[in-house]
């Protein structure tokens, strides 16, 4: 059997990545969140700012990453980043499991036999709390964030992965942050043992 590989999908301060931090702690397997972006780097002609500069965001010329009609060095800048991401996910795939945040990681892993897709959301008051308390955003700032982030993240994933964005059906587990990260983390635990993919 393949590696256990992880991925999870997040709103913009619902707790998405604490969350996938804390399970890929509890499972004693790296998770990858902006690590993966130096991993990327590496193994690419692009230096890592360019990745952190372009993260999750998508080409403003629009044209479609599946024509299949142009050469990678031919593809817009987004692309080619969004290419190299790919590789890398999948490179690390093959090597050990792993938990992924975000960065369309469902879509690149969408023939791995062994792959639990996760989405974490949760109410819009509780966002706007945690994006004064975890990110600092100013509370008159919050529903323009929120509205932002969540815009950029629905359009990065829907133009390369041709799927709705936090839609249930897209993923194993679609989980509300509300109930605390401990217990999201127990959720998704007992999920991966009812299911045979990790031993009780």
């Amino acid at each position: 059997m393949q590696p256990l590989i992880i991925t999870v999908g997040r709103q913009y301060a619902s707790g998405g990545k604490s969350i996938a931090r804390a399970l890929a702690e509890r499972l004693e397997i790296p998770c990858y969140d902006k690590e993966l972006l130096a991993i990327a780097a590496k193994e690419s002609n692009f230096c890592q700012e360019i990745f952190e500069t372009n993260d999750e965001k998508t080409s403003k010329n629009g044209y479609y990453l599946g024509s299949g009609l142009y050469s990678v060095s031919h593809l817009p800048l987004n692309h080619q980043l969004f290419m190299a991401q790919l590789k890398a996910i999948r490179m690390l795939a093959e090597k050990e499991s792993c938990v992924f945040i975000g960065r369309c990681a469902d879509y690149a892993l969408q023939d791995h036999e062994n792959c639990v897709n996760i989405f974490i959301h949760t109410d819009w008051e509780r966002r706007k709390q945690r994006a004064q308390e975890c990110y600092g955003v100013a509370p008159e700032e919050c529903d323009k964030v929120l509205m932002k982030m969540d815009k950029q993240r629905a359009n990065y994933y829907s133009f390369y992965s041709a799927q709705k964005w936090g839609y249930a059906a897209n993923y194993d587990l679609s989980l509300d942050s509300v109930i605390g990260k401990d217990q999201v983390v127990d959720v998704i635990i007992a999920y991966l043992q009812t299911t045979g993919k990790l031993a009780k």
